[in-house]
């Protein structure tokens, strides 16, 4: 059963999205300060096994879930982990808004292309156009960074396809909490590999604990019930707004300054992300007022209401689903 969005029950709904994205990014700069000590992998993978673990004491699931939600959940549980090995092994080697604009292609790409509409492509290239800009460096670029970004990107669209699985099939927080316990259960390998003298102390443990609340647990709570109050098209646009606090972060917490060519091509990755958005929304419209039109033709009152809802819920272009997701 599709859950349909609700009015904000506290703070609007756009304002607890971009505390979303500032929390990961928090999270993100903190966990960058951890790498010269524990590295990036025992970084991300502790991360994630706090979070699971945290997920799972503070939501207490039921075990008991349906059979078509098992692979959503282990879907999403293996997204989560690979995504997160590949966006911090990214975050070792560039800055941090470079790589998550770097990320974000990869849901944009799949939006733009699955929205089968022509003007759709003019977002590719005013995104491929900002990506050659931050590419501008004036130096040494990591091309190994790089590609561990775009592949974490690859890995956002797994995550979008099984959390639609798990929240259709799923209540509350139970699917979210199992398939981040199971995430975290895949990576803990990584883990014992790489583990360090480090992960003893104290402040390391807890400074772990913070980035896996800052970067999953709070973020992820917000999204999947912002996911359900707000409109696609807002949360799709608001999203766009990630590379620019990224950057942000990076230059404040971390002293990563871009330089001013780059920063040009991250305001054109956000204007393509917003565009594909919106073009997203402007599709459900109008596929919205055709299906209505189309029942009215037939005679029957009846008819029309239900084409109109039918169109508005199963027609909404891929795009704006795509870009209707955030991962952790």
């Amino acid at each position: 059963m599709k859950v349909q969005p609700r009015t904000a029950r506290a703070a609007p709904a756009p304002i607890l999205i971009l505390a979303a994205m500032v929390s990961i990014q928090l999270g993100a700069g903190l966990a960058k300060y951890l790498f010269d000590i524990i590295g990036a992998s025992t970084t991300a993978s502790v991360r994630l096994a706090f979070a699971g673990a945290i997920a799972m004491l503070l939501w207490r699931p039921s075990l008991r879930v349906e059979r078509a939600a098992l692979p959503g959940i282990i879907g999403l549980g293996t997204a989560v982990a690979g995504m997160n090995l590949c966006f911090y092994a990214a975050l070792e080697r560039i800055p941090l808004g470079m790589a998550v604009t770097l990320d974000f292609l990869g849901p944009l790409t799949v939006a733009v292309i699955a929205s089968r509409r022509r003007r759709n492509l003019v977002w590719t290239l005013v995104a491929g156009l900002g990506v050659l800009l931050m590419m501008k460096t004036g130096g040494p670029v990591s091309w190994t960074g790089v590609l561990f970004a775009i592949a974490a990107g690859a890995g956002w669209g797994a995550y979008i396809a099984c959390s639609e699985v798990v929240g259709r099939h799923t209540s509350g927080h139970d699917g979210l909490a199992l398939a981040m316990a199971f995430g975290g259960a895949l990576v803990l390998p990584v883990a014992f590999a790489n583990a360090s003298p480090a992960l003893l102390d104290p402040l390391v443990l807890v400074a772990l604990a913070g980035v896996a609340v800052l970067s999953s647990l709070v973020p992820h709570t917000i999204e999947l019930e912002a996911l359900r109050r707000i409109s696609a098209a807002t949360f799709g646009v608001l999203m766009s707004l990630e590379p620019a606090i990224a950057a942000a972060a990076g230059l404040l917490l971390l002293g990563e300054d871009l330089a001013l060519v780059q920063c040009a091509g991250i305001g054109l990755v956000i204007i393509a992300s917003a565009g594909a958005a919106g073009s997203g929304s402007a599709g459900a419209a109008d596929s919205a007022s055709t299906g209505a039109a189309d029942s009215a033709s037939t005679g029957a009152a009846d008819s029309a209401s239900t084409g109109a809802a039918g169109s508005a819920s199963t027609r909404i272009p891929e795009s704006q689903r795509v870009l209707d997701q955030v991962p952790i």
